[in-house]
């Protein structure tokens, strides 16, 4: 059995980590290195870093910030928002990511995955993915949530993986913030139709929850960040609990 990931996240802007509910009404959470450093020393196996408003204020990932959480960290650092160029993964792995994550350039640019994957392997590029239920299927969203671009989130996460991607973050917008557990129907539906690893987010309020996906999905991570940020989940403990029903986790 693979090992299962626990993953915090830090939705940035501003030089702050912030939470919202449904991508919308963020409240100030606290310092992003202070609390990078807090996970890695609770025993988290990644982080991810996304500057969620970079993209839609055409501006880049705030590099400053990034170098200063890397020094403060000694698990793998994926750092996301405001990626466009292979230029700017190159900075980004500079300032101390170990992966780049991609949303919106890639849709616009999806040559721009398998470029970054030939630059620097498959294992730096992670494509997130931001889906919404729309009818009878999900759609892909770009620019933090704001823009539907009817492309269909199965068929995407596919290619994506087909052009290099070496990871999938998926979050759903339905279940962001809400903590009424993970959307198990989307994540089985892209864990089936790829062949590379991908990591559920959205709507984790419990470790229940974390149980829930990691038994009814393939996902091999689980990415929250309310129950972490304000204490309700403590990460061993949360470990603690995984094992005891039989699951493998780094210790």
């Amino acid at each position: 059995m693979l090992t299962k990931r626990i993953i915090p996240c830090l939705d940035v802007t501003n030089g702050r980590v912030v939470k919202g509910v449904n991508f919308i009404d963020l409240q100030d959470v606290g310092d992003p290195v202070a609390i990078a450093k807090a996970y890695n020393e609770q025993g988290a196996d990644e982080l991810v870093f996304l500057d969620i408003t970079a993209t839609s204020d055409d501006r880049d990932t705030m590099i400053d910030v990034v170098e200063r959480t890397a020094a403060e960290v000694f698990i793998p650092l994926t750092v996301g928002g405001g990626i466009r160029t292979v230029s700017d993964m190159k900075k980004m792995l500079q300032a101390g990511a170990d992966k780049i994550s991609l949303n919106s350039a890639a849709i616009q640019q999806p040559e721009l995955i398998q470029a970054g994957a030939e630059k620097f392997g498959s294992q730096c590029i992670v494509v997130a993915i931001d889906a919404k239920r729309e009818g009878d299927s999900w759609h892909v969203f770009a620019k933090g949530g704001r823009e539907d671009t009817g492309l269909d989130a199965i068929q995407w996460a596919k290619r994506a993986g087909t052009l290099g991607a070496g990871e999938i973050l998926l979050t759903s917008m339905d279940a962001d913030g809400t903590k009424n557990g993970y959307d198990l129907a989307l994540n089985q539906a892209i864990c089936q139709a790829v062949t590379v690893p991908v990591i559920a987010s959205g709507g984790c309020g419990s470790a229940e929850d974390i149980i829930d996906v990691f038994e009814q999905t393939k996902a091999s991570g689980a990415l929250a960040a309310s129950i972490f940020h304000y204490g309700e989940v403590k990460i061993p403990e949360l470990k603690e609990v995984l094992e005891q029903v039989g699951m493998v986790v780094r210790r």
